[in-house]
């Protein structure tokens, strides 16, 4: 393995863990700490991902699970309001690796790209529109809410991606570890109940 891209990695993964960022970000902020060329090679995300895990090891190892479950407890919330949409959970939250600075991302899959931006609106939910890039590299439509989580004490952003129905089948290809991407409602009840 290139040695640089996990020095990149490690300093990435701090980033992620004690700041919160994205691995897009923190891997280019991750360059610019180390004091190289801006042109570097970037480590893959997997490479970053093992990278968070080790740090959440060796440094969070007593307060993020605790931090990952009430994520997922909220994530499930969520989830069960937005059931009409065939919500999924991805992200951090969905393989692990949250902390209390993480986001929720959940795919929604609608019939009517519209009819989730409406039943925020019916509900009373504020939100905020944006544009964001999906899981083939597309441009999809996001609708971000502020949430409070009351058992970490935190604002959360949970970000409901608005995909067409017809993505579902292609959103569950198990990712580049094998893994499933992403989650359904069955999937992360029992996520919460282990």
């Amino acid at each position: 393995m290139d040695h640089l891209k996990e020095k990149i990695a490690a300093a990435a993964a701090r980033l992620v863990v004690e700041e919160g960022l994205e691995y897009g970000p923190a891997k280019h902020r991750a360059v610019k700490l180390l004091g190289l060329p801006a042109r570097t090679a970037l480590p893959d995300n997997g490479l970053v991902e093992d990278a968070v895990i080790d740090h959440i090891a060796l440094f969070c190892a007593d307060t993020q699970p605790a931090e990952l479950a009430a994520l997922r407890r909220l994530a499930l919330v969520w989830m069960e309001r937005l059931q009409a949409f065939r919500p999924h959970l991805g992200g951090a939250v969905w393989h692990g690796t949250a902390t209390r600075l993480s986001d929720i991302y959940i795919q929604l899959f609608c019939d009517d790209s519209k009819s989730a931006e409406i039943a925020l609106i019916d509900h009373g939910v504020r939100y905020v529109p944006r544009s964001v890039s999906g899981f083939h590299g597309e441009t999809v439509d996001a609708l971000s809410v502020h949430a409070t989580c009351a058992e970490i004490g935190e604002a959360v952003g949970v970000h409901l991606l608005v995909y067409d129905h017809d993505d579902l089948r292609g959103a569950l290809m198990p990712d580049a570890k094998g893994r499933a991407p992403r989650g359904a409602l069955p999937a992360v009840r029992a996520l919460v109940g282990a």
